[in-house]
């Protein structure tokens, strides 16, 4: 059984859009790309270097992702060593649309029962890079066995995020964390067994509480 590995780049309000460069993704008008450059450090480098050329893995990307890494990997500098790890994976889209997906072996996923299926493969581990829109589907279908997320000392405002409106509920549990010197704090984590428990309503609300609550209500 293949594990679903989300490399994840997010400020401090969960915006993970274009992280590298300006021209990286500016959908919405975003134009505060390249965000996470002033922040590495050797604790970062080594975060990323673990994860893009330690153990052998398939990328699992959204389609925008795809596109935007289409463009750009294939004809990055020769010897960089993530272009070859990038190039030689296994590409897979999760995407209802059709279009092609000319970027050697790329391999496009219909749907989640897609992706269910592909886990149950032999091969390595995949990857997600970028690609926002996959984590509430994946995370919903119980799919996701470990987030590794560096979250950067920089609130953007705006932007894509990891867990928008439509992410699930559930809980996590942290594997291992570090600190870089720049303040990046870089965190693993897993599905929990179970959720949280829920602090219990307090007993006898006050009358002003339970105004409050009826203004609440009626003001949505």
């Amino acid at each position: 059984m293949r594990k679903i590995i989300g490399g994840v780049f997010q400020s401090l309000d969960g915006v993970m859009q274009a992280p590298g460069r300006p021209e990286e993704d500016r959908a919405g008008g975003f134009d505060l790309g390249g965000w996470t450059g002033a922040f590495t450090d050797e604790t970062t480098r080594a975060a990323v270097v673990g994860l893009l050329l330690g153990a052998p893995y398939d990328l699992l990307l959204g389609r925008k992702t795809y596109e935007i890494f289409a463009a750009y990997w294939p004809y990055a500098p020769e010897g960089n060593p993530i272009a070859a790890r990038f190039n030689a994976a296994a590409k897979y889209v999760l995407t209802h649309g059709a279009g092609a997906f000319d970027w050697h072996n790329s391999h496009r996923l219909p749907g989640i029962a897609a992706v269910k299926e592909l886990k149950t493969t032999a091969g390595p581990d995949l990857l997600i890079q970028g690609s926002t829109t996959l984590y509430p589907q994946l995370l919903g279908a119980g799919l996701i066995d470990e987030l590794l997320i560096q979250t950067f000392p920089i609130v953007l405002g705006r932007g894509k995020r990891l867990f928008g409106a439509s992410t699930p509920l559930l809980g996590m549990r942290l594997v291992r964390s570090v600190v870089s010197t720049t303040g990046v704090v870089i965190a693993t984590y897993a599905p929990a067994d179970q959720l949280p428990t829920f602090a219990p309503e307090p007993p006898n609300p006050s009358d002003l509480e339970l105004k409050r609550r009826a203004r609440v209500q009626r003001e949505g």
